[in-house]
């Protein structure tokens, strides 16, 4: 069974969010990230290379947490944009989540929201924690039925 402390679930959850993929030892709990496959060919990977290495070698010794799929993301902003009390702002994000390219849109509304902004930064943030456990939960059950 695997054990993450919030604190890590907290990490995990961060580096996911910023693109980077995440990774769990099975035994020792210990996390490594790493970019994504797509991007390793445009950035300089030698702060990375000996994580790479050590994951790829022990491939089977690790679990990988995956970043929060677009559709559950939209989710999260329709949530979000649900909970504003204010009429005129929650008009306008759900208005931008109707229109072409919702993510950039809903990103434009919220970073002009004045107070809004860090509302939404703490709600997305314990989405994604709550993602992250969703993961370990399902890992860990799992693992009980094998």
């Amino acid at each position: 069974m695997l054990h993450l402390t919030q604190e890590q679930i907290k990490e995990i959850a961060e580096y996911l969010d910023c693109g980077l993929r995440s990774f769990v030892h099975k035994t020792t709990g210990a996390f490594k990230t790493m970019p994504k496959e797509e991007d390793m060919e445009y950035m300089d990977l030698e702060s990375w290379e000996e994580d790479i290495e050590e994951q790829e070698e022990n491939l089977t010794d690790y679990v990988e947490f995956e970043r929060m799929p677009s559709r559950e993301a939209f989710r999260v902003m329709e949530d979000f944009a649900e909970s504003i009390d204010d009429g005129t702002l929650k008009e306008r994000l759900f208005r931008s989540l109707s229109r072409p390219k919702p993510f950039s849109i809903f990103k434009w509304e919220i970073d002009n929201s004045g107070p809004y902004r860090e509302q939404w930064f703490a709600f997305r943030d314990e989405r994604n924690r709550e993602w992250v456990e969703e993961q370990l939960e399902e890992l860990n059950s799992l693992e009980g039925d094998e």
